[in-house]
């Protein structure tokens, strides 16, 4: 008896089998695998994705976490998986924006070892500054490293979005900052509240609680518009400084090669998914902004992204050792 696999190829050589195989499919469950730990936002979406395609498609879909090095070993294991449509990947900014440039001898190639489906969500970085840095603005940043000011900034690590949208406000504003990498976001906050570093950029969803509380003050958006969650925070742009969009981003791929007509159906699925009111108020307690990209639209994006962060990365300097 054949297994899907040899009939997929059977079927190949006889020149039918991308459509008929895709109208068979799914005939069973399918996996979502999570290159990070539960609980952070990468693994809440991609549960919500489940469940809401597990009812589209008739199919159980499951969320798989599968962490490790900066979401290497999950990513890597879905670009070796079976193009056959049941096996899925959560891809951010790290795994297939930032990492592809960062590490020399990553595992995966991220444009010819995945299909994009759709990009998910969307959250800026914020820059931030501490109360007690006398900073509060992006004007008064600048003028106070020209002026020579010892001014430090954190992040969640080396070659960490939050590292690389500080250097690209560097690069675009032509000033000098000292880096001081910490463990996680979480520790860095505490050094922004302390005094101990002037400035930090993080995501949405980590700075809008620090924000609100008044525990530290948002100086710039790095994006090209105002985030709805931070609405009196301005752009960079805003304030005369041009080029720092720092977004970060969530969406769902498969292996290469998986069959067009599965591609097709999944991203439609997820674009009707990301119109439903309870999934968008679900992304809005996320601070997430929804960002509907079908799989063509995605796969530019994704190649764009390669190259800006390549170019930072390149221009700062940062290496991972």
């Amino acid at each position: 008896m054949l297994d899907r696999r040899s009939l997929v190829t059977l079927l190949a050589a006889s020149g039918v089998a991308p459509s008929a195989f895709a109208q068979a499919w799914p005939a069973k469950p399918i996996r979502i695998i999570v290159p990070f730990p539960a609980g952070q936002a990468t693994d809440i979406l991609a549960r919500m994705m489940a469940d809401q395609l597990t009812k589209a498609l008739g199919q159980q879909v499951i969320a798989e976490n599968r962490p490790g090095a900066g979401g290497q070993i999950g990513a890597d294991v879905a670009a070796k998986a079976a193009p056959d449509g049941y096996t899925l990947l959560m891809v951010t900014i790290s795994t297939h924006g930032i990492s592809p440039a960062l590490y020399p001898k990553l595992p995966y190639d991220p444009q010819k070892d995945f299909a994009p489906i759709a990009n998910i969500g969307l959250t800026p970085q914020v820059l931030m500054t501490g109360l007690k840095s006398g900073i509060g603005s992006v004007a008064d940043l600048v003028a106070k490293a020209k002026a020579g000011a010892d001014l430090n900034y954190g992040s969640s690590g080396n070659g960490s979005a939050s590292h690389l949208a500080v250097e690209m406000l560097k690069s675009a504003a032509g000033i000098k900052l000292t880096h001081v990498p910490f463990k996680g976001n979480a520790e860095a906050q505490m050094a922004l509240q302390s005094g101990d570093i002037q400035l930090l950029s993080d995501a949405v969803p980590g700075a809008v609680g620090p924000v609100r509380s008044g525990k530290v003050k948002a100086i710039g958006i790095a994006d090209e518009r105002r985030s709805p969650f931070l609405p009196d925070v301005p752009t960079v742009a805003e304030q005369g400084i041009q080029g720092v969009v720092a977004v970060g981003w969530i969406g769902l791929s498969a292996p290469g090669k998986t069959p067009e007509p599965i591609l097709d159906k999944l991203s439609a699925e997820v674009m009707r998914i990301l119109k439903d009111p309870e999934v968008l108020e679900k992304m809005k307690s996320l601070s997430f902004v929804p960002a509907k990209e079908s799989r063509q639209e995605f796969e530019a994006y994704i190649a764009i992204e390669n190259t800006k962060w390549r170019k930072i990365i390149q221009d700062a300097g940062v290496k991972i050792e």
